[in-house]
């Protein structure tokens, strides 16, 4: 087997989030484990940007993704849509000088919610704002785990039947991506 690098973006900041824990299930299920990019960066700023540049740490981001074989983005829907931490990554990523690090880039999405709809709108609203990036953006099958924190044992694994049936085809598909 071909040891592939899969990047990992979670778009909640807390350490113990239920996304955080679905990112690193979908890299154990991919068979490597993520290396996580942080997006712990300033609020994008039209003046930051002209007045000292690209802050080196998205600079830093762009490169992980542009050296990533594979990119899993896990993210709750925050107000029925992706979440401001994430947006702020994809804007800052976008100023980046050079080709996008997106184009091409085999990337799966997945999220954890509270609510019964595990997150579907958040998807929605995060695979519109990617699109322009032109990533090769799996279909599905689509992995929005509902009332999530039943969903997870004392060790961060993911319980649900379904759920890991699912996650485990979505991270054969994006493998078989990341080889093309």
């Amino acid at each position: 087997m071909t040891d592939l690098t899969l990047l990992g973006l979670c778009g909640s900041l807390r350490t113990g989030s239920l996304n955080r824990k679905l990112m690193h299930e979908a890299g154990r299920l991919f068979g490597a484990p993520p290396v996580e990019g942080d997006l712990r960066l300033p609020l994008y700023d039209g003046d930051l940007e002209e007045a000292e540049g690209v802050p080196a740490e998205v600079v830093a981001l762009a490169g992980q993704i542009r050296n990533a074989d594979a990119v899993v983005i896990a993210s709750p829907e925050y107000n029925q849509s992706l979440t401001g931490v994430l947006k702020n990554a994809l804007d800052w990523i976008s100023r980046v000088e050079g080709p996008s690090p997106w184009r091409d880039k085999p990337v799966a999405i997945v999220s954890a919610a509270a609510g019964r709809a595990g997150g579907a709108r958040g998807q929605y609203a995060l695979r519109l704002a990617m699109n322009p990036f032109r990533p090769r953006l799996l279909a599905g099958p689509e992995v929005m785990v509902a009332s999530a924190s039943k969903e997870f044992d004392e060790n961060g694994r993911l319980t649900g039947d379904g759920y890991v049936k699912f996650l485990t085809e979505l991270m054969e598909l994006l493998r078989e991506e990341a080889k093309r």
